[in-house]
């Protein structure tokens, strides 16, 4: 609501004198007479009133006006842009106004709140903050409100925080006796509902996110059944641990647990070097094998196909193909030895031309 002392110009409805703030005038004038203009006005008011004179209660009348004008003028006030205007009318909430210039049926019949409605508050649920607790420094656990059963029947230590703002200024001042505790109460109602069905292990890491979207939604949800006028903004988790008392062992489960991950993953790396290179050193075998298998097949084929084909003209002439594979077998046999002819006929070894001898000679001359 508008006081008296916002009107500028010495509390007067009409603002400054026609010279300025100052009352000294402007380019040296004087200053018009007070008498002259108090004057004026009653002749004003003379004219208005019926039958022309007043008498003796032109003062009483003048004063009339002036508090009637100034009480009508009482009933402007601004809301700031970070505020909500509330009529009331008797005591009753009338109507919300936007922020600006705004007009109210002046008091006592209406009145007017402004609450700040984009300021964002803060309340902390299963922790004390250094200025909450009064003391000079730490965070203070509340356990009867931090500590809540999880649905795998673990029990988890949990502090957060819930941002809000004033959505309906109306509501907010007449809908709910005491804010701060009802937006306390929905959210530790919201959070333990939320852990009731999750399992430990995501509340302690990856889940946390999910978890304050859920419990935004239910605080919302409550607060909207009872039309309190608040915008739940943010959940933030501060802290989610196990109890005090067993945080210890927790932890070394958790570090045996990250060991065995981590030995998993070199496992796991090891088999992804090893096998693909004993899966490659097996088809090079195999493809070794079939090349080899090929080769002695394709070798005994032909054998077989030389034997018959020989088979075929030994039965056809039998004395000549015998002295042939005779012929072709001493060939074989006799290439890369040194011989010595004899002849019983010819009474000892027969004189021969060592043509191969005669090779290897040049060879090495030429070397």
């Amino acid at each position: 609501m508008v006081n008296r002392n916002d009107f500028k110009g010495g509390g007067s409805p009409w603002g400054t004198p026609p010279g300025g703030g100052n009352g000294s005038g402007r380019g040296g004038q004087r200053p018009p007479n007070i008498d002259e203009v108090v004057e004026k006005i009653q002749k004003l008011i003379s004219k208005l009133i019926p039958g022309g004179k007043t008498g003796g209660s032109k003062p009483i009348i003048f004063g009339l006006i002036l508090l009637i004008l100034f009480w009508a003028f009482s009933g402007l006030y601004r809301v700031l842009p970070d505020e909500q205007g509330v009529v009331l009318r008797f005591g009753k909430f009338v109507s919300t106004t936007q922020p600006g210039l705004n007009y109210h049926i002046p008091f006592p019949v209406e009145t007017v709140l402004t609450p700040k409605v984009t300021k964002v508050n803060r309340i902390d649920i299963g922790f004390r903050s250094a200025s909450d607790s009064g003391r000079s420094s730490g965070i203070g656990d509340v356990p009867e409100e931090s500590l809540m059963l999880t649905g795998d029947e673990n029990i988890v230590n949990i502090d957060f925080s819930v941002f809000w703002v004033i959505k309906d200024a109306g509501k907010f001042l007449f809908k709910i006796q005491s804010p701060i505790e009802t937006v306390k109460a929905a959210g530790e109602t919201a959070m333990r509902e939320v852990i009731a069905k999750s399992q430990l292990q995501p509340i302690l890491t990856a889940g946390r996110s999910r978890i304050e979207i859920e419990v935004q939604d239910i605080i919302q949800r409550l607060l909207d059944e009872y039309e309190s006028g608040i915008q739940i903004t943010q959940v933030q988790t501060q802290k989610a641990d196990p109890p005090d008392q067993v945080i210890d062992a927790f932890r070394d489960v958790q570090a045996a647990r990250a060991d065995m991950v981590r030995s998993k993953n070199e496992a796991e790396a090891y088999a992804n070097d090893v096998i693909p290179r004993a899966r490659g050193d097996a088809a090079k075998i195999l493809q070794e094998a079939e090349a080899y298998k090929k080769q002695v097949v394709a070798a005994a084929e032909g054998e077989a196909s030389r034997f018959i084909a020989i088979y075929n003209e030994y039965a056809k002439a039998k004395r000549v193909t015998q002295e042939r594979m005779y012929l072709e077998t001493m060939e074989k046999v006799l290439a890369d030895i040194d011989k010595v002819i004899i002849d019983r006929k010819a009474g000892g070894v027969v004189p021969y031309l060592p043509l191969p001898e005669l090779s290897k000679k040049k060879g090495t001359d030429t070397q």
